[in-house]
């Protein structure tokens, strides 16, 4: 499908002019803010959100076509889900494939030579600004030197090899619900059938949710 204009559909940076913008609450990693957003029609609207630094994930794919997930509590939900590697972008600019790298190699002490962007998303754009960048890691090796030391809901956390076609059957039979495991897995499927992983974006192509120093 195309655009009207005969371009493919993509979308565009845009910003609606805000009157007064308020903080009402600040957390350790997120806060949420209240903007008053001008409309088309000259009115003026609130728009409350949560204002998130960016997160990395990682479909991590080994020889044997299984992908590695882990199991962990999610206390808002009050599940446990099963989930692929992932993590915050702590660091103001930081370079998300070293971000992937590390929480791949905290969460499953695993090490990859391949690495590709798989797609870039916006997990609740009504709500929460928040961008994450979804890799696909391949030629796995388990990471040298002790594992990383986990604490809180990380340290009671499962792991396993999965493999994706057990995976895409669980997303679409509502079993699993992890939303950067179902777009993952989902994307490397189509990714397969469609132009082939090597078509796939480098692992430092632009970002513009997220922008970072080359």
């Amino acid at each position: 499908m195309t655009h009207p204009e005969g371009k493919p559909l993509a979308d565009a940076p845009a910003s609606w002019p805000v009157t007064t913008t308020t903080v009402p609450f600040t957390g350790n990693k997120t806060s949420v803010r209240t903007d008053q957003v001008v409309m088309p029609d000259g009115t003026t609207s609130p728009r409350d959100y949560q204002v998130h630094p960016g997160s990395v994930a990682v479909v991590a794919l080994d020889e044997r076509d299984r992908v590695v997930v882990i199991e962990q509590y999610r206390h808002p939900v009050r599940h446990t889900l099963w989930e692929i590697p992932a993590g915050l972008l702590d660091v103001p600019g930081e370079n998300p494939l070293h971000a992937a790298q590390r929480e791949l190699y905290e969460e499953a002490h695993v090490k990859a030579e391949d690495w590709r962007v798989l797609l870039d998303v916006y997990t609740t754009p009504g709500g929460c600004d928040e961008a994450v960048r979804v890799f696909l890691a391949r030629e796995l090796s388990e990471a040298e030197g002790e594992r990383y030391a986990v604490t809180g809901e990380e340290a009671v956390m499962r792991h396993a090899r999965v493999p994706l076609a057990e995976l895409v059957g669980g997303v679409l039979a509502g079993r699993l619900h992890n939303n950067c495991l179902a777009v993952g897995v989902l994307a490397l499927q189509a990714a397969r059938a469609g132009d082939g992983l090597e078509a796939l974006r480098p692992a430092d192509a632009p970002w513009l949710a997220r922008p970072y120093p080359a």
